[in-house]
Order: C-alpha cells, then sequence, then structure tokens
C-alpha cells in the first residue's frame, strides 16, 4: 500500500513507519500536528518540530497542520490533515499501542475518507516492546516523563538494555505501561534504520522540572 505516517519523531510513530516500510510499503508522505495544548489527549507536544528534519532525511514530504489541542475538537484539525493526503494514499500508518481513544477515533476518521488504517503496534506486548525496538536498531530518547517513578534523571536519557530492566522494575511498583501509552512520558528516535545511516546529536537542551513531571526540550541539533 502507498501510506502517510502520522509522525511525532517518537518511538511509535516511527517504529510504526519502519515496520510498514519493512513490509513492502512505501511512505509517500509524513504528517505531522503541532498542539499548543501540551496536554493533548492525541498528540505528542515536546520536540515535535524535530519531524520536518527527520523528513529531510528521509527525503519524504511532510504536511504540517497545527490545532488548539481541544478535547475531540482536535480530530476535526487532523481529519483536514488528511483529507490533504486522501486520494493519494491508500491509507495511514499511526503508532497506536494501546489508547481505545486515540485508535478508534483515527480508524473513524479514516472510514470517512475511504483510507485504510494501519497500526502495526496495535495490542503489542508492552514487555516486548522494548526488546523489539533495541532488537531492530532503534536509539531512543526520553523527551518527557510524567507517571510516578520517572524522575527528572530519565529525561534526556537514551533507552539501553539497563534502562529497561529499570522501567520493569517501576511498572512493578507504580504500574506505569512501559510503552508510555498512558501518557507517563514522551520520546524521541535519535538513531534509526530509516534514518540512512545517520543519527541525532543533540546541540543544545534545556531539563525543565516542574515537582512531579517535566520535559526535556531541544532547541539546536544536527545529523552526524
Amino acid at each position: 500500500m502507498r501510506l502517510a505516517a502520522l509522525v511525532s519523531g517518537g518511538k511509535d510513530s516511527m517504529y510504526a513507519a519502519y515496520l510498514a516500510k519493512k513490509e513492502g510499503h512505501t511512505i509517500d508522505y509524513l504528517l505531522n500536528v503541532r498542539s499548543a495544548n501540551e496536554h493533548s489527549y492525541m498528540f505528542q507536544h515536546v520536540n515535535v518540530w524535530i519531524t520536518e528534519e527527520i523528513a529531510k532525511v528521509l527525503g519524504i514530504p511532510i504536511l504540517v497542520a497545527h490545532t488548539k489541542g481541544v478535547k475531540e475538537e482536535e480530530l476535526a484539525d487532523l481529519e483536514e490533515l488528511l483529507k490533504r493526503v486522501a486520494g493519494k494514499v491508500d491509507g495511514i500508518v499511526t503508532g497506536a499501542l494501546a489508547s481505545n481513544y486515540q485508535y478508534t477515533r483515527i480508524v473513524e476518521i479514516c472510514g470517512r475518507l475511504g483510507l485504510k488504517g494501519y497500526n502495526p503496534l496495535w495490542k503489542v506486548d508492552e514487555k516486548e516492546y522494548w526488546p523489539l525496538l533495541l532488537r531492530d536498531g532503534f536509539e531512543v530518547m526520553v523527551t518527557a516523563v510524567a507517571a510516578e517513578g520517572l524522575t527528572q534523571k530519565w529525561l534526556g536519557r537514551v533507552v539501553d538494555g539497563r534502562a529497561v530492566e529499570e522501567l520493569k522494575a517501576i511498572k512493578e511498583r507504580t504500574g506505569i505501561h512501559m510503552g508510555f501509552e498512558g501518557g507517563e512520558a514522551e520520546s524521541l528516535v535519535i538513531a534509526c534504520p530509516l534514518y540512512n545511516g545517520k543519527r541525532i546529536r543533540v546541540l543544545e537542551a534545556e531539563k525543565k522540572w516542574f515537582g512531579d513531571s517535566g520535559v526535556y526540550e531541544i532547541r539546536r541539533m544536527e545529523w552526524v
């Protein structure tokens, strides 16, 4: 299928796009929604400007939409974005893991526009997910945390095997979703097979901590 990938630069959307290509589909467009609401139910907020830099490395055009991020109303903004590729692609690939809210609404929008919803990560085993990412060469940086057990030390941290074991322990203690599907954290893929041998190097960033949550805002980056 010809697909457009709804991406944020985070692990789920980028891994879904990777799996789509691996399975023989083509990614003809990247799609990104910029939300003014950092607590959006649908869209990642931190560092999404980097999706434009990712599009350059992938050599794929990116279409960007903006939303105020009001619950339910932001879906209309998403639909307007998907209308721009309706008739040009067969479907939309997303990184939905376990959120029925996100999954059902995107599927409904796709149905109205005659597009297929392609969700290769839907209901993936959260305990097996990180090993799959690491196996396939994904280097993932944590860029926001908002859950018990995820402290300031996680901001800017690249997840490796040791970090995965720590996440397992935190899950046992607090019940978080290891894939961060409950809004526990956000991420940025700094290296993966899609990047054509390049990786992101952060040149300037700021950690912001708000008592029990925080973000890692990247101001400048480069490809190396």
